[in-house]
């Protein structure tokens, strides 16, 4: 399947930075948002983004904007990924009237970072088209996409999806649907200790986040890292593997909760563990 119209649902971060490597490939984007402002402020993030890269050597931004479209409802596509908030009915809402606009060669995909698939498939009519496709922040910086299949999803989407990745210049790799998959599985336990390890002084963020760079040889450290993810984004995360492994080891760090819940979400709302101009 050659996916020659992307519907892309969800114009924040994930959102966008999707619908500028899609059409960076050559496909025509549709871009979807039901937040009044947000395709605008999409469409603004992805030509400063694609300016930059352009400074870089990379393509021309014109072409690439021209083959995105902001439309405000959904329309016909052969694939559409959805990037909303993450929450397990709001996505399933969103799956439902996908499944019921788009025409019946169309897969829909997720770029959730926890939810299991197989409960966002069992919600359409169309359980062997839908596939995780989980992009990483900065999408059009970070190479791996990774692609989860549920219960249900069939051989020939996984195939399909898997080439669409490589062809947008991604590395995918292919996981089995389980809370968080592979990549939250691991990631959401390590911020959550570095949030414990603050809370009981042990250390300032800035030498927690140090000891990763330097230690580990991480580029960023776990704080600074929850901070670009998003405070809010990460306890549900928590929230997911917690529920869905049963294990307390996945409790969201009772820190992270405070700063939630005092609007302290990371770089979008200009604090979190760090403070943002």
């Amino acid at each position: 399947m050659s996916f020659d119209r992307v519907l892309v649902v969800g114009a924040g971060q994930m959102g966008a930075g999707i619908a500028q490597v899609v059409a960076a490939s050559g496909r025509d984007v549709l871009l979807h948002d039901t937040l009044p402002g947000a395709t605008a402020r999409g469409l603004e993030a992805i030509a400063t983004s694609l300016g930059k890269l352009h400074q870089k050597g990379g393509p021309d931004p014109g072409p690439v904007l021209d083959r995105i479209t902001a439309v405000e409802s959904i329309g016909e596509a052969d694939l559409m990924i959805e990037a909303i908030v993450e929450n397990a009915e709001a996505k399933k809402e969103l799956l439902r009237a996908a499944d019921d606009a788009l025409p019946a060669h169309a897969i829909l995909a997720s770029n959730t970072s926890s939810i299991p698939i197989t409960q966002l498939a069992a919600a359409t009519s169309r359980p062997a088209q839908v596939v995780g496709m989980h992009f990483f922040n900065p999408v059009p910086v970070l190479a791996l996409v990774e692609v989860i299949r549920a219960e249900q999803t069939s051989d020939e989407t996984v195939e399909a999806i898997v080439a669409l990745a490589r062809d947008l210049g991604k590395t995918p790799a292919e996981a089995n649907d389980f809370p968080g998959f592979v990549s939250n599985r691991i990631l959401m336990p390590f911020i959550n200790e570095a949030a414990y390890a603050l809370m009981e002084g042990v250390a300032e963020p800035e030498a927690i986040d140090t000891v990763a760079r330097l230690g580990f040889a991480h580029p960023m450290g776990p704080l600074a890292l929850a901070d670009l993810i998003g405070l809010d984004t990460c306890v549900a995360i928590m929230e997911v593997l917690h529920e869905g492994l049963g294990d307390p080891k996945y409790a969201p760090c009772p820190l992270l909760r405070r700063h939630v819940a005092a609007g302290r979400l990371g770089r979008k709302s200009g604090r979190g563990f760090y403070e943002y101009g």
